[in-house]
């Protein structure tokens, strides 16, 4: 990819969209959906890192816009309350142990109205929350001005995790982690590494690093 470091494409809707694990996607009118171009200096056993700097900068638009305090959700969610309200997703591309590029997508719910279908027990958005409806662009400008001063932290060798891993879901709870092609793993969250790994203790007093999965609050 030629493209210089910074470019960014918003979307107002997404009909064939690619979610985590490769999953389709569909965003219906209402959220922000956003992707960026990055070229961070930093090995790729830091990439996940990006996940945490873009989770970071979107809590940080969404208190500033709405004034609300939402959580990350371990590996790529923020949750308000119980509900979704964000997803990440990053798209790589290596050099050996160098990251050459990232492509980070952020999907925000703004004024996504999820009425009483299925997505209501499991998402929300600012204005579900707040009652009020946002300028999309408005929360746009203050997601990219809180990447910006967090992205400009990390150049300089900052670490975003303990922020992210502060307040992050489920430490501390028991879980069951779901991953593809193997059994599920139910034990105790606790901790997540620097480069992201959860870390989950099982009934047997085994410690498992966790790179990927669906995690189920038991």
């Amino acid at each position: 990819m030629d493209a210089r470091e910074g470019l960014i494409l918003i979307a107002r809707e997404q009909t064939a969209g690619r979610g985590r694990l490769a999953r389709s996607w569909e965003s219906p009118p209402g959220g922000l959906y956003l992707s960026l171009l990055l070229r961070p200096p930093i090995p790729l056993s830091r990439a996940n890192q990006l996940v945490m700097l873009v989770s970071l900068a979107a809590i940080d638009a969404c208190r500033a816009v709405a004034g609300i305090a939402a959580r990350p959700k371990w590996p790529n969610d923020l949750l308000l309350g119980r509900h979704k309200l964000a997803g990440v997703l990053t798209e790589l591309e290596n050099d050996g142990a160098r990251l050459r590029y990232a492509v980070i997508g952020l999907g925000l719910n703004v004024n996504n109205d999820f009425g009483n279908g299925p997505l209501a027990r499991v998402a929300t958005s600012l204005r579900t929350a707040t009652g009020r409806s946002f300028d999309v662009n408005a929360v746009a400008d203050a997601f990219i001005a809180a990447l910006g001063r967090g992205y400009a932290a990390m150049r300089a060798g900052a670490s975003p995790h303990h922020a992210w891993a502060r307040e992050l879901e489920p430490l501390g709870r028991r879980v069951t982690v779901y991953r593809q092609g193997q059994p599920p793993l139910s034990g105790r969250a606790e901790n997540v590494s620097p480069e992201g790994a959860l870390l989950v203790r099982d009934d047997s007093d085994v410690l498992h690093n966790i790179w990927a999965g669906d995690v189920v609050i038991d």
